[in-house]
């Protein structure tokens, strides 16, 4: 039904007011009870066999939805209820901030992709935090975090901090985002030695508490070998959970738009099917010269269960949609948990 008549529909909007109306539409359908219990009864699908156990949580299945979608814990509760078995929202900054001027968002359907520049657009995690506290669902949620465009990289430490105290209480773990390419200079902190102080800066914080949480990161599929090599030895020496392999790439290749077309798009992050290879790539080299040493949720490009094995034979250990759920719907959810099973991938 979503092919067939909704997603014609709000293809045919800009892509931002297509998002904000299909959020309207998803708390007008499933923000009851009753809605969500069909919803659930329509889209899910559970076996014994899908069950994850990553981090010390238990996940019903290993097909997540990716952060970027519901930046402020609006629709977390409707979108539970459609199969997934994790929700990550954000990212999430310390103050409320309007992201990038608009239009920040396009869709290259040819290629079934998208290209954007938001730049963390959210009402503040303090806002989602309290929306977060009165959850209706038992799914995992994961908290996407970020720091402000204002906040200088040599300060970014506090905005890390910031999101993770506030979000602490109402999600199951965290991913640390330094990779979005719609921030100015955030990728720099991608280098080690700032990126290995704001990680155990985290985990000080996080053994801490009562019963700390898992601190996943986020990195870009733009890195050289060299510097996946780095990543790995940062995993290993500030003990954080895992990595989320990967953000969305600036690189404009394979496109089959005309060159000119794509420059006139100007800045912003690639993602869907052009990013498929890259993704699970950076995966595998992950998985292999790690000796599988960490957990990885394979995000990027996965548009069909097939994608999704490729993602899981490559060495992730869940996988996560945005842009495949966009093109695809939420059938896509069901699909693949199905095709898992058929195929045995996970036993």
């Amino acid at each position: 039904m979503y092919k067939l008549l909704l997603k014609p529909l709000l293809f045919k909007l800009n892509p931002e007011k297509a998002h904000y109306l299909t959020f309207d539409l998803m708390k007008l359908a499933l923000g009851n009870a009753f809605g969500r219990f069909l919803a659930s009864v329509f889209f899910g699908f559970s076996h014994p066999k899908l069950k994850k156990q990553l981090f010390g949580l238990t996940f019903k299945n290993p097909v997540g939805l990716a952060a970027g979608l519901d930046k402020d814990a609006k629709v977390f509760n409707e979108l539970s209820s459609l199969g997934f078995g994790f929700i990550e929202i954000g990212t999430l900054t310390p103050k409320p901030q309007p992201g990038n001027d608009k239009p920040r968002l396009f869709r290259l359907q040819d290629d079934q992709a998208l290209i954007n520049r938001m730049g963390f657009n959210n009402e503040g995690v303090d806002a989602a935090a309290i929306r977060l506290k009165y959850k209706k669902t038992n799914t995992i949620i994961g908290g996407n975090i970020g720091k402000n465009k204002i906040t200088a990289n040599e300060e970014a430490i506090k905005d890390y901090e910031y999101c993770f105290n506030a979000l602490f209480d109402v999600v199951d773990y965290f991913v640390v985002n330094v990779s979005s390419p719609n921030t100015p200079n955030l990728r720099e902190l991608q280098d080690k030695e700032p990126l290995t102080h704001l990680l155990n800066h985290l985990q000080t914080i996080n053994q801490a508490k009562p019963n700390r949480k898992p601190i996943l990161l986020k990195i870009a599929p733009d890195l050289t070998n060299s510097q996946l090599d780095d990543i790995i030895d940062i995993v290993k020496s500030t003990k954080i959970d895992g990595i989320v392999a990967t953000n969305t790439t600036i690189a404009r290749e394979p496109l089959t738009y005309p060159k000119a077309e794509i420059e006139a798009i100007g800045m912003g992050g690639l993602s869907g099917k052009p990013l498929t290879k890259r993704s699970t790539e950076v995966i595998a080299y992950l998985k292999t010269q790690s000796h599988n040493a960490f957990p990885v949720i394979g995000v990027g490009g996965i548009h069909s269960p097939e994608d999704a094995i490729e993602k899981i034979k490559a060495g992730a250990d869940l996988i996560q949609l945005y842009t495949g759920f966009i093109y695809e719907g939420p059938s896509l959810i069901k699909k693949i948990n199905k095709e898992l099973i058929r195929q045995n991938i996970l036993s």
